[in-house]
């Protein structure tokens, strides 16, 4: 199926890109079910969702069973039927006492019998499976439970024939629980869902709601000062030494010794993102740069990175070391190895761990942490956020089955070093999760990142298949007021090849709360990040590159959780292509500049107008005002704060009253041509033809020859304001030098 197109001048798409306002039932109220009376109980618990109800079957094991007369032992497994839908156990071989300790939940909404039936099989080999007894449950005894209450206690049944009369027990017994509950429900994360019962085989574990925890992050300083006794490959040449570090996958090397010598020296710093558990180790490498095409390896060591200090603060307390570094290049004999080895080529290193600065793996513009990577320099939190995913609707189909489009959506939220994802909802385009999180909040200056994807993992396709994105949302907690529910619908927008579409819309109910204003308040006049980005900052180059590494390395932790959280999903939540140049970003930005200015440009019209005398009148009340201010100076500032303030009160009337969202038109995704977003979609480096590739590049040059024309005006604005005192314009620079000198006697002299 196509996706429509979102054109800019069609005001009915236009509106669907625009935030709603829902009005959900939140909360939890129990109804009069399952023997259960009294409507008006509520619970604290998982108060920002829908609440959905589920019958849960809990089958721990079984006794006695009997063995089958041909075999003479027994492979039992358990199968729990209600209506149409039907949960199996794991079978267990050989087993007439099997543990099974699974849970079965079935929707409430889907229910269509009143009892449950709960039977007992024998796996067979060749034939049909055998049964051995049966339990039914009567769904109007079925009682509730009402978190925080204890967990409901099995309890042994003896088995029915299931082949006989109802009543006549057979020879073995079950442990069941079965009872009625929430999503809230400690058992709900784990259990069989019957929303997901075609799911089958290695998908089971892909739909299943999970917390992720990022790993923690490092920056490693390596320091490398000098080497001693480096001997080149080829006898009586005089080395050209720089040394190469590698940490995992990261490669790292010193500029080449400027002076030609056996004993260089650089004094440089490389920097790595590790992660704990420090899996991998440092790599030095001491190489000749013999020519162009060949590096000579003269020398190698290994260093565990558990062995480096690990430093809190800007104070360079971390203590240099020598190491020797193993010889390659010239052969020893066996028995000159204790001598060379006594005599070995070191090298001088400053190794240490900075855990005073945040590790970014996230885009700064969209960052969700601040904290530095030392636990023992973080601050108390100021807020609690907690946001109900409630669900979705009108979701376009992302793939088919059996012939249909069809979407099994799930979603990932990221805030902080935590990241959870829901349950996948299979075959349905209006999906409903109502699931519920909670993050602790250090600043609140600060996103969360909620996406929304499709699982293409539910039949056990391995890594060949990509999870699809279906489209993302991010709220800047700093827009939120405390203590108020935000429920609103949000559309979910994508850029693709083919223009800006609209995916659908993603329900969510968001909650912050403050814990200590006066904390939070004072988080507003400290800097956003630690104060060593400060005292010793990052170049521009050096960021990108440890971002991306940070990137690289949560994206293989997370890849290797089970369920894994796939590289394709945390790439999309943390923008790992932001960087990259495009033709729309670029018109996005320039735009944005020019809008900033254009408040400047005004002023300096109006100011042109009064100079010409266009309205009489404006033009004497402005220089009545000029001539005050020059003799009450004193008033200057007071009038301009003034005017700041009525300007914030005017302003008042017209608040936001709920988190922005993405603006379509000012980041010019409406209005992109296809060949600027093929552009934007083409691969790096570019796979196009020559042709193609010369025509976007002559259209770069004109863009960039745009923006260097604001640059140049912007310059020639600073230059003429410089020129005032310059005597470039002898008039101008001696009018404004008496004007000075008037406004300083001004100040000086005391009002009459």
């Amino acid at each position: 199926m196509s996706h429509p197109i979102i054109h800019h001048n069609d005001e009915h798409h236009h509106e669907d890109f625009q935030l709603k306002d829902t009005h959900p039932l939140l909360g939890e109220r129990w109804p009069a079910m399952g023997g259960v009376r009294g409507n008006d109980k509520l619970t604290s618990t998982y108060d920002l969702v829908e609440q959905m109800y589920y019958l849960y079957v809990r089958v721990v094991k079984a006794k006695d069973l009997p063995p089958n007369p041909l075999t003479g032992s027994c492979d039992p497994y358990v199968e729990v039927k209600l209506g149409n839908y039907k949960g199996t156990t794991r079978h267990l071989e050989k087993r007439p006492n099997p543990e099974w300790n699974q849970v079965f939940a079935f929707s409430k909404d889907r229910v269509q019998s009143s009892s449950l039936e709960v039977y007992v099989k024998d796996k067979e080999m060749v034939g049909r499976d055998d049964y051995m007894g049966k339990v039914v449950f009567d769904l109007n005894e079925v009682p509730t439970r009402v978190p925080p209450d204890s967990p409901l206690a099995p309890q042994w049944y003896r088995l029915e024939d299931p082949r006989r009369v109802e009543g006549v027990k057979v020879r073995g017994e079950i442990m069941v629980a079965v009872w009625i509950g929430t999503q809230a429900d400690e058992a709900f994360p784990e259990a069989w869902h019957s929303d997901a019962a075609s799911v089958h085989g290695e998908g089971v574990a892909s739909v299943r709601s999970k917390v992720y925890v990022s790993p923690k992050l490092w920056y490693l300083r390596v320091n490398v000062i000098e080497a001693q006794d480096v001997q080149p490959a080829t006898r009586g040449r005089t080395p050209e030494v720089f040394v190469k570090a590698q940490v995992g996958n990261q490669v790292l090397k010193t500029r080449t010794s400027v002076s030609a010598t056996l004993n260089p020296k650089w004094n440089e710093d490389l920097l790595f993102v590790v992660a704990e558990p420090f899996e991998e180790q440092l790599v030095l490498h001491v190489e000749d740069h013999v020519s162009s095409r060949k590096d000579d390896l003269l020398g190698r060591v290994t260093l565990p990175l558990t062995m480096f200090e690990k430093r809190l603060d800007h104070r360079p307390f971390v203590h240099s070391r020598w190491f020797d570094l193993e010889k390659f290049g010239i052969p020893a004999l066996e028995g000159e190895t204790r001598r060379e080895l006594r005599f070995a080529s070191r090298i001088h290193l400053r190794v240490c761990l900075e855990g005073a600065y945040h590790v970014m793996d996230e885009s700064t513009m969209y960052i969700s942490d601040t904290r530095p990577t030392a636990r023992q320099l973080w601050r108390p939190p100021v807020g609690v956020l907690e946001v109900g995913i409630l669900g979705a609707k009108a979701l376009l189909p992302m793939k088919n089955r059996d012939g249909r489009g069809t979407t099994d959506s799930y979603c990932v939220a990221k805030y902080g070093q935590k990241w959870v994802r829901t349950r996948t909802l299979v075959g349905t385009f209006s999906p409903s999760w109502n699931e519920q999180y909670t993050w602790e909040v250090y600043d609140p200056s600060t996103v969360i990142t909620i996406g929304v994807f499709d699982n293409c993992h539910l039949g056990g396709n391995g890594n060949s298949a990509r999870d699809s994105r279906i489209g993302k949302v991010r709220i800047r907690l700093s827009t939120l007021e405390a203590d108020r529910v935000y429920t609103h619908s949000y559309p979910l927008i994508v850029l693709t090849p083919s223009g800006v579409k609209k995916m659908g819309e993603l329900q969510l109910a968001v909650r912050f709360t403050c814990l200590s204003v006066a904390s939070m308040l004072h988080l507003y006049s400290q800097p956003l990040l630690p104060k060593m980005h400060y005292l010793h900052p990052f170049t521009v180059s050096q960021l990108d590159s440890l971002r991306y590494q940070a990137m690289s390395i949560v994206a293989a932790r997370l890849g290797r959780t089970e369920p894994p959280l796939r590289k394709e999903v945390v790439e999309y939540m943390l923008d790992v292509e932001s960087h990259l140049w495009s033709m729309r970003r670029s018109k996005a930005n320039f735009f944005r500049v020019m809008s900033l200015l254009s408040g400047l440009v005004g002023i300096f019209s109006w100011l042109g107008d009064v100079c010409k005398w266009k309205n009489p009148a404006t033009t004497v009340l402005v220089h009545i005002l000029l001539l005050i201010l020059v003799w009450y100076p004193e008033l200057i500032l007071p009038t301009v704060f003034l005017y700041m303030f009525f300007i914030g009160l005017w302003n008042y009337r017209s608040r936001p009253r709920h988190p922005p969202h993405m603006d379509t038109k000012l980041s010019w995704a409406e209005a992109a041509s296809p060949d600027e977003l093929d552009e934007e979609f083409d691969t790096f480096p570019t796979s196009k033809p020559q042709d193609l590739v010369y025509m976007r590049y002559d259209r770069l040059r004109s863009v960039a020859g745009r923006i260097q024309t604001v640059v140049g005006d912007m310059a020639t604005q600073g230059e003429r304001l410089g020129s005032l005192l310059s005597w470039r314009d002898p008039r101008a620079t001696c009018l404004f030098v008496v004007f000075c000198l008037l406004c300083c006697c001004g100040t000086l002299c005391d009002p009459i």
